[in-house]
């Protein structure tokens, strides 16, 4: 494990803490990585949640099959919107192997984001990603055990915005940690990451 952790520090290493919730990655930027050292906890874990057309899906339902999420909420400015368009592009340039993926959107904002929001938010976007909402007890834990990072935040007309983790989580097809996809990182890499996802499947 050592010499894991040791190599990818001669290929420009970085280090995320995701949340304070003490699990720690360390990736490349060389896109022939073959995947991220995590320390401590992965993420994932079992869920079951309401999508946006109300019906309920759960971890059990994505078995034997790669999938992505990423935490947002449809209020959101720009990293939101961003992520899902540039998954939108993603999922267009992969073609047919795209439709062996599922992207998931799940909310942190459950007090706006219900199902009817959801779906027309996601209308803006691929039409294979789902939105994931629940009750803000459902929510928490769900974001608990993938390691995410959010927090309300008042802003100065009484409304409220959400500070969240910027990033997308990759899971194999047993749903198992695979990778992430930061915030920002380039279509040439995205698409790389993706498509070693699919072919692990």
């Amino acid at each position: 494990m050592r010499a894991r952790i040791l190599v990818p520090v001669l290929l420009a290493v970085a280090a995320i803490l995701v949340g304070g919730a003490g699990f720690l990655l360390i990736y490349s930027k060389d896109p022939s990585a073959s995947r991220i050292v995590a320390i401590g906890a992965e993420p994932g874990g079992p869920f079951r949640l309401t999508d946006q057309t109300g019906a309920t899906l759960s971890d059990a339902d994505l078995k034997g099959r790669p999938f992505a999420v990423f935490f947002g909420f449809t209020h959101c400015p720009e990293v939101c919107p961003t992520t899902l368009w540039e998954m939108s592009q993603a999922l267009a340039a992969l073609g047919p192997d795209a439709d062996r993926l599922r992207v998931l959107f799940v909310t942190v904002d459950p007090e706006r984001d219900r199902p009817e929001m959801l779906q027309q938010y996601l209308q803006s976007f691929d039409r294979r990603i789902t939105g994931l909402t629940g009750t803000p007890e459902e929510i928490a834990a769900v974001a608990k055990s993938y390691r995410v990072y959010w927090r309300k935040v008042p802003t100065s007309d009484g409304d409220y915005t959400m500070d969240h983790s910027a990033m997308m989580y990759l899971m194999d097809a047993d749903g198992r940690f695979s990778d992430i996809i930061a915030y920002g990182t380039p279509e040439a890499e995205r698409l790389a990451k993706l498509r070693r996802l699919i072919a692990g499947a």
